[in-house]
């Protein structure tokens, strides 16, 4: 069993709590606009990372994160990516390949909207964080937590940080 740490949308932005949610956790994922390298590398330094670049993210962090990030994490086929959609309106950056292999555990942020959906017809969990950063329209900046345990996915926390 895994216990994973998710955010989002940082925009340079990382809040001590972060660290304090996220200290029983064994892994920091990171969903896309960092806005800085210093936040990858505090996540980096913090817990084992993974995370994908978003679209205000430069080059420095392109190189370092992916656009898209698929792997197995104790038995869930796990897809992260910033801009991806939600079910029955997948970005055209996806579409065609989750149609086609649909992951168990699809991880998007780029909204700023915290959404957890079941997609009935890929039989994919939707997860979007929303946004840990003060940058946005969102007015509550939130997190989640949740365990990877044998092929599930268990035990999904919000976290609800101060208002931005």
């Amino acid at each position: 069993m895994k216990k994973i740490g998710l955010l989002s949308d940082t925009h340079s932005y990382l809040d001590d709590a972060v660290f304090k949610h996220f200290e029983n956790c064994d892994e920091v994922w990171h969903a896309g606009d960092f806005g800085s390298l210093e936040a990858v590398e505090k996540l980096e330094a913090f817990k084992p990372f993974r995370g994908v670049y978003g679209n205000i993210d430069d080059k420095t962090i392109q190189l370092r994160c992916p656009e898209h990030l698929r792997f197995e994490c104790e038995g869930v086929d796990v897809w992260m990516t910033h801009i991806g959609g939600y079910p029955g309106r997948y970005s055209s950056l996806v579409k065609s390949e989750i149609t086609k292999n649909p992951p168990k555990l699809f991880i998007c942020g780029h909204s700023h909207i915290l959404k957890v959906q079941y997609d009935q017809k890929l039989q994919l969990l939707h997860l979007n964080p929303g946004a840990a950063g003060k940058h946005g329209w969102h007015k509550v900046r939130t997190l989640m937590r949740f365990d990877l345990n044998n092929g599930k996915i268990e035990n999904l926390e919000i976290i609800e940080l101060n208002v931005r």
